[in-house]
């Protein structure tokens, strides 16, 4: 009866834990910024940016000077000159407005560049990540610099290092 019982503990035991699933997490943050391919596409778009910052700024600029002079002139303006005055002012802010749009708006340039620069790094992470899961049989991977919130995290489990070690870095 000993033996049986033994047995059927031992059988319960090992059962449940053949069904235990294996959990990890990366902090892609620190990953990407380990990547040296990362940071240059990063100060490409950083340039790019502040590029078209500047040319939005200068259009405002001239669209300033051109409303500053049209208030001082606006006395001897006939009625015809101001409304054709305003219309260029409009004009030239819709403009920049839309010249803004182009760049800086969700499916603008930025955001076009910004696909095509980090996109293919992103993909070797996550084909990376598939490896070591496929690898060492993880049920779920976790990303921790993603708005999931991890109250406490093992390090142990923070396999960021052995994704960089699979992309060669």
């Amino acid at each position: 009866m000993k033996k049986i019982f033994t047995f059927l503990i031992l059988a319960l035991v090992l059962s449940t834990s053949s069904f235990a699933q294996k959990f990890a997490y990366v902090d892609t943050d620190y990953i990407l910024n380990k990547i040296p391919e990362f940071k240059q596409a990063q100060d490409k778009l950083d340039l790019l940016s502040s590029k078209w910052q500047e040319e939005i700024e200068i259009k405002y600029s001239d669209i300033d000077i051109m409303y500053r002079t049209y208030q001082k002139e606006q006395l001897l303006l006939t009625e015809d000159m101001k409304i054709k005055r305003e219309e260029a002012i409009m004009a030239k802010e819709k403009q920049a407005k839309e010249l803004q749009k182009k760049y800086f708006s969700p499916s603008g340039e930025l955001s076009i560049r910004r696909q095509e620069l980090v996109q293919p790094i992103q993909e070797k992470i996550y084909d990376a990540i598939q490896q070591l899961a496929s690898n060492n049989k993880y049920a779920v991977i976790f990303d921790s610099s993603s708005d999931l919130i991890m109250l406490y995290s093992n390090p142990n489990l923070d396999k960021s290092d052995k994704i960089l070690e699979i992309l060669g870095y």
